[in-house]
């Protein structure tokens, strides 16, 4: 039986795909989920916590720090069911933190940071790839270099 292959549908004004990331606190990759770029981020929430590779020892509190994209009761209802504690905060909250409290380190920017990792695999950072599978090897052949370098 052949291997049905999976392609993301494009639908509205944008093309192209969107990664989202589920990362520790040192930017090294845990999760990963690919949509369309034209989805919302709340929606991909589920899959991209339900992704993570290596689960988290049990009987630990977890936290999962999110931004402004994810607040409400639909997303703080999926982030306790994956069993976090979420922080959701706006961009402005964290910058009055940083202002007011002495020592204090903005939590937002290990995301941006492993994006900015994997944008630096020329092959990843432009697609190229009409499959799904295709795409998703090749970002976790990058995630894999990633783990490597930050263990080395």
């Amino acid at each position: 039986m052949a291997k049905q292959q999976v392609r993301i549908p494009r639908i509205g004004e944008k093309k192209g795909t969107k990664r989202h990331l589920l990362v520790d606190a040192a930017g090294v990759p845990l999760g990963l989920f690919v949509s369309g770029a034209n989805v919302h981020d709340v929606k991909g929430l589920g899959s991209t916590l339900s992704s993570i590779i290596i689960h988290p020892p049990d009987g630990g509190e977890y936290n999962l720090c999110a931004d402004a994209a994810y607040t409400g009761k639909g997303p703080e209802q999926i982030i306790l069911a994956h069993g976090y504690i979420p922080h959701v905060r706006g961009r402005g909250e964290e910058k009055k933190d940083i202002e007011q409290i002495p020592g204090y380190e903005a939590r937002r920017w290990v995301v941006e940071a492993c994006h900015s990792w994997i944008n630096r695999f020329r092959k990843i950072l432009t697609r190229f790839e009409k499959t799904l599978d295709s795409h998703l090897g090749l970002l976790h052949f990058a995630f894999a270099l990633i783990c490597w370098r930050k263990v080395i």
